[in-house]
């Protein structure tokens, strides 16, 4: 489904908004939360202090995680009507770490335009300044909150080639660091970004193992990138061996192909025709 983002018609606009300096809201940012109809905002009290900020008043509708679904039926209600409806975010752009997914699949669904505003985030900023290598990167977001699924996550981050970036809470920071320690290994370059555009913003770099050893306290809002694995070992035994060894230890043939694909940084496509090939298959 094709979209043409400037034929008038009724959109969605996600709209970004600064996340600690206001002089990070651009000049399309303005104008279109004076141009939209209403705004649908993670906290109408956070918005109300921009709009208020901007002097703008506006129609302001409530849609945070809790009821973004409750919202879909409404939001398609006024685009209906032929009216413009911007999304916004406490702090930053919208969708990313923050609500407003749900309602733009949706509006996306019914067949009306979803315009995104280029605009302030975290993730960018702290990349750009971590000193790690940009050329390619992933973005993750929020590790899991439990330190059981935390480490599952790592773990299957271990052997990715990017940089990675991860949003993390001052109460989480030690906990995440000690796992990232025992999942990545110590001399796994890094950096800690607090604060991003605010007064006390802060850059922390290093090794994982440095900066644990340098720092124990955090305050504000993280942002962690971590250095993709470049290690370039290569393996003594031959694929099929590599595939047979987790079989032996009780993967079934899938799961083996799949752990073998993951460590060797292959496709699992190409491992699994080389082991069927070995299989008379």
């Amino acid at each position: 489904m094709s979209q043409k983002s400037y034929d008038d018609s009724a959109s969605l606009y996600l709209i970004p908004t600064p996340i600690g300096n206001m002089e990070d809201l651009t000049y399309r940012s303005v104008e279109t939360l004076k141009m939209v109809d209403v705004i649908f905002c993670e906290d109408t009290r956070e918005t109300g202090k921009l709009l208020k900020y901007l002097d703008i008043s506006k129609k302001m509708v409530r849609s945070d995680d809790h009821i973004e679904e409750k919202n879909k039926e409404l939001i398609i209600e006024y685009l209906s009507q032929g009216l413009n409806v911007g999304l916004v975010s406490d702090r930053g752009t919208p969708i990313i770490s923050d609500p407003g997914f749900n309602l733009s699949q949706y509006v996306i669904e019914k067949g009306y335009n979803v315009i995104g505003l280029p605009g302030a985030n975290a993730l960018i900023p702290a990349l750009i300044m971590s000193g790690l290598n940009p050329k390619s990167f992933m973005f993750y977001g929020f590790l899991n909150s439990k330190k059981s699924q935390r480490i599952k996550e790592l773990k299957e981050l271990e052997n990715e080639k990017a940089t990675m970036i991860f949003y993390e809470a001052p109460h989480r920071i030690n906990e995440t660091l000690e796992d990232m320690l025992s999942v990545f290994g110590k001399d796994r370059k890094m950096s800690i970004s607090r604060e991003i555009t605010k007064k006390f913003e802060e850059v922390y770099r290093g090794t994982i193992w440095e900066i644990m050893e340098e720092h124990n306290e955090y305050k504000g809002e993280l942002v962690i990138c971590v250095e993709g694995n470049t290690d370039t070992k290569s393996f003594e035994i031959s694929i099929i061996d590599h595939i047979n060894f987790y079989i032996n230890d009780g993967y079934s043939q899938m799961d083996a192909i799949k752990a073998v694909a993951k460590e060797r940084n292959l496709k699992k496509s190409d491992v699994y025709n080389e082991y069927m090939k070995s299989q008379g298959k």
